[in-house]
């Protein structure tokens, strides 16, 4: 397949890792950057032999350019994503997509309207076990499925500068809700379809994180089933992701943060079956889900996340935004039927 052009925009510690990820890939080259750090943007234009500018304009303006890839402050997608598809590019966006859901409607809407391609940073879709989870789901081997129970929480952040915008209230509300809990609601609703509403707690019990360090939800979903999420920002790494229904469980744990993949424990449950457990070995999920974004873009096959999955997975978190400072139970608006 023909490479597709990319200007990475953002090389932050995420946008690095990407860099890194795609420097030999067959699917996709970072034809430019956008950095407005000018240290940063020297040494990465010394590294990868490209062009690093300041604004995004001037990707958007070079004919290169096929698509972008955001990896933003949450607040700016929204705004970069319409720039984008005004210069008539495919866009791959970090997550969130947007921080209300009348934001994310409209950025798949622009995308749709448009007939571009929109990719997103939920690369958890495509590490093997969870793949597997999903397949299993979809083909009816779990049977009805009946609850979720999931959690993604680490310590980094407690090592960053209280000024970086990743623990700005106004780009990363919720505790680890944008960082972690994201990927775990978009799991939750491709498993089990708009929510329908929420509970949760967000304290900030262990540091002095402005957002919270500890946060869980409970949310029920408008087909029935309940989900629990929980995200922590001051504990070790730890990941799990469990899916339960009426012929068998599937538990997932994680060896190691993404950032560096080592594998996963994954413990199984069937109907009438011994409990099994088994060893998977590393993958690269992020590389997956950027090569299923090449092939959507080149028409070979459509991109796997869709845009009511989107829709569906920041009405969610608007909602669970909303708990945090409420604690009350909250309703998750328009369940995502306005996307395709």
């Amino acid at each position: 397949m023909k490479q597709v052009k990319v200007a990475l925009v953002g090389l932050g510690w995420w946008g690095s890792k990407i860099a890194a990820t795609l420097e030999e890939n067959t699917h996709i080259r970072i034809a430019r950057a956008v950095e407005v750090n000018a240290d940063v943007a020297a040494a990465f234009a010394a590294r990868y032999q490209v062009p690093v500018t300041a604004t995004l304009d001037d990707a958007l303006a070079d004919p290169a350019v096929e698509a972008v890839l955001l990896v933003t402050p949450h607040a700016f997608h929204e705004q970069q994503i319409a720039e984008t598809v005004r210069a008539g590019k495919h866009v791959f966006c970090e997550k969130p997509l947007a921080l209300t859901r009348q934001g994310a409607a409209r950025a798949v809407g622009l995308c749709q309207q448009a007939g571009l391609v929109l990719g997103m940073g939920h690369e958890r879709r495509f590490e093997p076990p969870i793949a597997a989870i999903l397949k299993a789901a979809e083909t009816g081997g779990l049977g009805r499925l009946l609850q979720i129970e999931a959690n993604f929480s680490h310590d980094r952040f407690l090592k960053l500068d209280r000024s970086n915008w990743r623990l700005r209230p106004d780009q990363a509300p919720a505790g680890g809700m944008t960082a972690t809990g994201i990927h775990l609601t978009d799991l939750a609703v491709k498993l089990m379809g708009p929510a329908r509403d929420v509970l949760v707690t967000c304290e900030q019990r262990a540091s002095d994180l402005p957002s919270g360090d500890t946060m869980s939800a409970y949310v029920r979903f408008a087909g029935g089933g309940t989900a629990y999420i929980s995200a922590t920002l001051a504990t070790p790494f730890f990941s799990r992701f469990a899916v339960f229904g009426t012929e068998g469980w599937i538990d997932v744990r994680d060896r190691a943060h993404v950032e560096a993949p080592d594998g996963w424990v994954v413990t199984t449950g069937m109907k009438d079956q011994p409990i099994t457990v088994a060893d998977v070995g590393p993958a690269e999920p992020v590389v997956a889900n950027f090569e299923a974004f090449a092939r959507a873009v080149r028409g070979e096959e459509a991109y796997p996340i869709t845009g009511a999955d989107m829709v569906a997975n920041i009405a969610l978190l608007e909602a669970i935004v909303r708990g945090a400072g409420s604690g009350q139970l909250e309703a998750v608006q328009g369940e995502g039927k306005d996307a395709a």
